[in-house]
């Protein structure tokens, strides 16, 4: 039986100042250690071996599963991908979410943050953010950048990702660890779960609480919960 393990990672600096971060790559907050490290904590307790790592192409992330690999005592070796970005928010990047709620209204700003197929309006290919993007981006093929996406652009590189890369070690029986995104995990968890397009948009990705799913060696889905229940979000399944 192997186990996947998903971890959002730890409160980044934009989140704390609440502006939409998306590609833009930010440190954690001081917060964000401190979740990152709680992660860690959880997953040492649980005891078992990861064997192999994902994780984005940015550092709030990269930092995440740096900080918890070095609790768990495994090898620093991760794999990165750009597919387990962040979704990218387009012209919504940097801005603060509440000040931006009340000038287009709550329910468009609803089918940006929330919808499966709605994107935010296209970024400016002179915006001051893509300074700010990571210097791994320059890997990533020219078609494949995108200007905005929705839930449903991010999915789109996600799973096939997965189905590629990742479901082959699964299927070895290795244990695997991805240190991702709300967007990019929520995409995957859609996949997995068989979450409908009308209710992804109820599923949350607390941070600082790794998602534990085992499969059998047909990679059945057998069991899936957080590590701390207390702080447990709702898992959809099949609706």
């Amino acid at each position: 039986m192997s186990k996947l393990i998903l971890t959002r990672h730890g409160q980044s600096i934009w989140n704390a100042e609440n502006k939409f971060t998306g590609w833009v790559d930010v440190d954690l907050s001081d917060k964000g250690k401190e979740e990152a490290k709680k992660s860690g904590e959880l997953l040492k307790k649980l005891n078992i071996k990861i064997d192999i790592s994902y994780t984005s192409y940015l550092k709030r992330a990269i930092e995440t599963l740096t900080i918890i690999l070095k609790l768990l005592s495994s090898p620093m070796k991760f794999n990165t991908a750009w597919e387990l970005n962040e979704r990218h928010y387009g012209s919504l990047t940097g801005l603060n979410k509440e000040e931006t709620k009340k000038k287009i209204g709550e329910e468009q700003f609803k089918k940006y943050r929330r919808s499966w197929d709605v994107a935010p309006p296209i970024m400016a290919k002179d915006s001051k953010y893509l300074e700010n993007f990571s210097p791994l981006n320059d890997g990533i093929p020219r078609d494949k950048i995108p200007l905005t996406e929705s839930l449903k652009n991010t999915y789109d590189r996600v799973v096939p990702f997965f189905d590629d890369e990742i479901k082959k070690n699964l299927k070895n029986g290795n244990n695997i660890l991805i240190s991702a995104h709300g967007n990019s995990l929520r995409a995957l968890c859609k996949y997995l779960f068989e979450i409908s397009d009308t209710k992804i948009n109820e599923l949350e990705i607390p941070t600082g609480n790794p998602m534990v799913i085992e499969f059998d060696n047909k990679l059945k889905i057998q069991k899936y919960y957080y590590l701390d229940k207390s702080r447990a979000k709702d898992i959809i399944f099949n609706q």
